[in-house]
């Protein structure tokens, strides 16, 4: 099973985190691999036993492998006990400081953010789309970790696998939906080849939202999910006109 990690991560004591790939996993078809998406139209067996995979990867009964509803929002929950699927909460993050919950989100395009503060031993994780990451589900994420503890000023982020500014056109309306709010966030769009189109940093976007938040040990993979096979991608499944698309699920947990 092939996964990335951060190194900022990976170098803090008591926890363990992983950025899943399609690696491992037993779905078919079009969602072939490791088919974390609840919410996809993929066999459920499948997908169960892919987040039964995942949570052995991460240490943890597949009962504690936590992830949300997500609805492209600023919420954030806090996990203190396991929850059933279909108790999930309609959230966007999730933190905790109970060792042996692993807070997993799930994307196939959008930013996987997750967080940790390893001397409070309080983590976070955050599903961050254009939409989330601009109505504050990472300022959230941090406020709501600090009330458990955490400093923000101790507080590790690392961005996963999402769509890259070279691969994300977005219309003029998108553009204007931002520069209207700040005028300084034209810095995160440089001309498309299509016109009245441009690209979109959301990677960018990111990285200074959890700045201006106060956050300074930030760490990026770097990774492009629409031109990497080994990832899923929304965009690239519509490109191609598939009728649905996987998801990847990207995790964190502290050690008992």
């Amino acid at each position: 099973m092939k996964t990335f990690t951060s190194p900022a991560l990976s170098g803090l004591p008591g926890l363990r985190h992983a950025f899943f790939t399609r690696d491992g996993g037993v779905s078919k078809g079009i969602y072939a691999g490791l088919n974390g998406g609840i919410g996809s139209n993929d066999d459920p067996a499948d997908v169960a036993e892919n987040r039964r995979r995942m949570a052995e990867a991460m240490g943890v009964d597949v009962a504690h492998f936590l992830t949300a509803h997500q609805i492209h929002s600023p919420d954030v929950a806090v996990a203190t006990m396991p929850w059933s699927p279909e108790a999930r909460p309609r959230v966007d993050a999730m933190v905790t400081a109970t060792p042996g919950l692993a807070l997993g989100v799930t994307t196939a395009d959008c930013g996987p953010i997750l967080f940790a503060d390893a001397k409070a031993r309080v983590i976070g994780a955050a599903h961050a789309g254009w939409k989330g990451a601009f109505t504050g589900v990472l300022e959230n994420t941090i406020n709501e970790m600090e009330k458990l503890g955490a400093n923000r000023a101790d507080i590790t982020v690392a961005i996963g696998p999402l769509i890259r500014q070279p691969s994300y056109e977005v219309g003029a309306e998108f553009v204007a939906r931002f520069t209207e709010a700040d005028p300084a966030f034209a810095r995160f769009f440089i001309p498309s080849a299509r016109e009245g189109h441009a690209m979109f940093d959301l990677a960018g976007f990111i990285r200074m939202r959890l700045q201006r938040a106060g956050i300074v040990d930030i760490d990026d993979t770097g990774i492009d999910t629409y031109p990497d096979e080994q990832l899923f991608s929304y965009r690239r499944t519509v490109h191609r006109k598939e009728p649905d698309y996987g998801r990847q699920i990207h995790a964190i947990v502290l050690a008992r």
